[in-house]
Order: C-alpha cells, then structure tokens, then sequence
C-alpha cells in the first residue's frame, strides 16, 4: 500500500469515529431529557424539552451535516488541476 491509500484510509476511520461520537452525545441528551421531563432528573421540565429537541436533532440531523464538511474538506485537501 502507499501513502495515500493509508493517508485515506485513516481520515476515513476519523470521519467515522466523529459520525458515531456524534449520534451517541446526541442520544444521550436525547435520553437525560427524557429523564428529566419524568422527574427522574432533578431539573425544570422546559429544560427537559430542549434536552430533548436538541437530542434528536443532533441525531438526525447533525451526522449528515458533518458528513457534508467532511466531504467539503476532502475536495479541498486535492490538488487543483494545472492549468495547460
């Protein structure tokens, strides 16, 4: 294997790390604001629902959002084409 291939291979392995670190954060929030607007957890019931809303949309929403950066960084990360 060369370089690059092992270069590719790591960033990948990165990317995928930072998706699942993501969506296991975000369940988290998800679950402790759920336990909190069950009075399993000592804190406002408002506090409880936007736990809750930013929970899920970090879920949902935040690994495809990271996916797009990444994407964003790799095409920069190539050499520009030369100029003939």
């Amino acid at each position: 294997m060369n370089d690059t291939t092992d270069e590719a291979r790591i960033r990948a392995q990165a990317q995928f790390l930072w998706l699942n670190v993501l969506r296991l954060i975000s369940l988290g929030l998800l679950l402790a604001g759920i336990a909190v607007t069950q009075d399993a957890l000592n804190a406002p019931y408002w506090v409880g629902i936007v736990m809750v809303v930013i929970g899920m949309g970090g879920f949902f929403f935040g690994p495809p959002l990271l996916a797009r950066r990444f994407t964003t960084n790799d095409k920069e990360l190539r050499d520009p084409p030369e100029k003939p």
